[in-house]
């Protein structure tokens, strides 16, 4: 019965910590999502005129109160190194894309999980950039991967998760009951 009680908690606890997470990341992909498309633009820091890349990230995480550096570069030294096992929504990663990957930072991403971030591509000859999502493990991008960074404490990344829990009531109370006609 010991066995049992304590297997049932722990799934509980298992359970409710994974929930901040998903909750987390909900609310960033909702942020960004509203952001995809939004074009290109050299030294670009809204969604009116456009974005560059640490104009994109200053942006997004300016929604939750958090203030990053810019540039890209200047960014790669907020917040804490994480290893590129250890990612979690929310951690800015960051890329050398000025041909061979020397470890130079000329651009960053916001992680969103299951190898996927988001970024403002500044496009190619053929492709006009925009905020895109891309992954990870696409070869440009595993090639010119260089570090990442958590700039979300453990109580920011709870209390974005509170926020869409509220947001949630909040849409919950404001849904008309369905009328049952029996």
């Amino acid at each position: 019965m010991k066995k049992l009680v304590t297997m049932l908690f722990s799934l509980v606890l298992v359970f409710s910590f994974g929930t901040g997470s998903v909750f987390a990341s909900t609310t960033l992909e909702k942020t960004v999502d509203d952001l995809l498309g939004t074009k290109y633009t050299a030294g670009g820091n809204n969604p009116d005129t456009g974005f560059d890349c640490s104009g994109f990230t200053s942006y997004v995480f300016k929604q939750f109160g958090i203030k990053l550096s810019r540039p890209s570069s200047d960014q790669s030294n907020d917040g804490t190194k994480v290893k590129k096992a250890n990612l979690r929504p929310g951690d800015l990663v960051f890329f050398d894309t000025n041909g061979k990957n020397n470890g130079a930072i000329s651009h960053v991403g916001i992680y969103l999980g299951d190898d996927v971030f988001v970024h403002a591509a500044s496009g190619s000859k053929n492709k006009a950039g925009k905020v895109m999502k891309n992954k990870l493990s696409e070869t440009y991008y595993a090639n010119s991967y260089v570090t990442a960074a958590r700039v979300l404490t453990e109580e920011e990344f709870k209390k974005i998760a509170s926020e869409l829990e509220k947001e949630a009531e909040a849409e919950a109370v404001q849904q008309p009951k369905e009328d049952s006609v029996g």
